[in-house]
């Protein structure tokens, strides 16, 4: 299999998770989460569809460069690919907590241990394949940036 199916696979993997946790997510953003106090840097709306579609895009081409590397380093890449799949699951679960429970609090737990996840994931890529792993730098960044977003979210409405 060569790189580009690799890459076309793993899109598709990412892309599906980030589809199905928009179905937790639409429903609660035109009911629920407009009646919550966000902090002044809560971004419009309209930017998290764009901005996780290319977080998504970055994720699935930094797994199938990995992946790719699976004949020379089988042990190192099956774990990196464990780790990120883990992360990925993790992921998923955030907008289920929040959005499909409506729980900020348990969704700031989880999502601690998926910016935990996504830096171990990194530090396994990078080992393999350097631009791997810098392309998981935005995700790391965002899911930051939500982590304060999320803790600012519970804090406002506990």
């Amino acid at each position: 299999m060569n790189k580009f199916v690799k890459i076309a696979i793993a899109l598709v993997i990412c892309l599906t998770v980030g589809y199905s946790a928009s179905l937790v997510t639409r429903p609660s953003i035109e009911t629920w989460y407009v009646t919550l106090e966000k902090p002044v840097f809560n971004p419009p709306n309209w930017i998290f569809m764009p901005v996780w579609t290319i977080l998504y895009i970055l994720m699935a081409v930094a797994a199938a460069l990995v992946w790719d590397k699976i004949k020379e380093q089988t042990e190192e890449v099956k774990k990196a690919l464990l780790f990120f799949i883990i992360q990925l699951i993790l992921n998923a679960i955030w907008s289920y907590l929040f959005f499909g429970l409506k729980n900020p609090m348990l969704a700031l737990i989880e999502i601690a241990l998926l910016w935990l996840m996504i830096y171990e994931t990194y530090l396994k890529f990078v080992k393999i394949n350097k631009i791997s792993g810098y392309l998981l730098i935005p995700y790391l960044a965002w899911v930051g940036f939500a982590t304060v977003l999320n803790a600012s979210i519970w804090w406002l409405n506990k």
